[in-house]
């Protein structure tokens, strides 16, 4: 019942302009729901989205070769597990964003909408980049595939996501009367948005305005 209140404070924050914001595990990505996120990302129901690490590994990969996932017990015994050339990839182009000035989820986006990605229709961060959509991603170096590869850039990485961090927190600026919904993260999107939310009211404390009326949806 509590979707069908939601839905509602949506639509209302659309139509205010106030932050409707979708925070995310990998595994809704993973699940293979971009086309109803897409969908209501096109109708304006969702002005910012975040991620996590994984969540950009799994879009990339169904972007390039229509699937995603691997058997980590079968490929850890043989030392192969995340050890794909192919997802190594990621890095280069984070790396490449980075030296551009781009946020993480922005430099994967304008990769995969631009270049010739075979699924790209199936990729949620090329979806928000033609719609002008931040894409955040806060990752924690260690916790992805790709930290193994000998490309990875930790100081990339760290640029990249402590920019996507800052973009996120400028958009919970118009909360007052918006949403914020988390679907399937345990820790990192209570964690970042936690220190997020403390910024923009201390910021609205010092302006005389105030950031408290607002919806949260958490689904995990």
């Amino acid at each position: 019942p509590e979707l069908v209140t939601v839905a509602k404070r949506l639509a209302a924050a659309r139509d205010s302009g106030a932050a409707r914001v979708l925070m995310m595990g990998a595994h809704v990505l993973r699940s293979g729901l971009q086309p109803y996120l897409k969908d209501l990302m096109t109708k304006g129901y969702i002005s910012q989205i975040a991620l996590n690490g994984a969540g950009v590994i799994h879009d990339f990969e169904l972007a390039l070769i229509g699937a995603t996932t691997e058997s980590v017990a079968r490929y850890i015994q043989h030392g192969q597990f995340g050890l794909w050339l192919e997802t190594g990839r990621i890095n280069d182009i984070v790396a490449a964003g980075n030296d551009q000035g781009l946020g993480l989820g922005e430099a994967m986006g304008q990769a995969i909408a631009t270049r010739d990605y075979p699924f790209k229709d199936l990729s949620l961060l090329a979806t928000a980049w033609e719609l002008g959509i931040p894409v955040t991603v806060h990752i924690c170096i260690g916790q992805d595939i790709i930290h193994e590869h000998p490309n990875f850039d930790g100081g990339a990485f760290g640029s990249a996501s402590y920019r996507d961090f800052l973009i996120y927190t400028a958009g919970l600026e118009s909360l007052e009367g918006g949403v914020v919904m988390n679907l399937g993260s345990a820790v990192m999107a209570p964690e970042v948005y936690l220190k997020a939310l403390a910024m923009v009211r201390n910021v609205a404390a010092q302006e005389g305005r105030a950031i408290r009326s607002f919806t949260t949806l958490v689904c995990d």
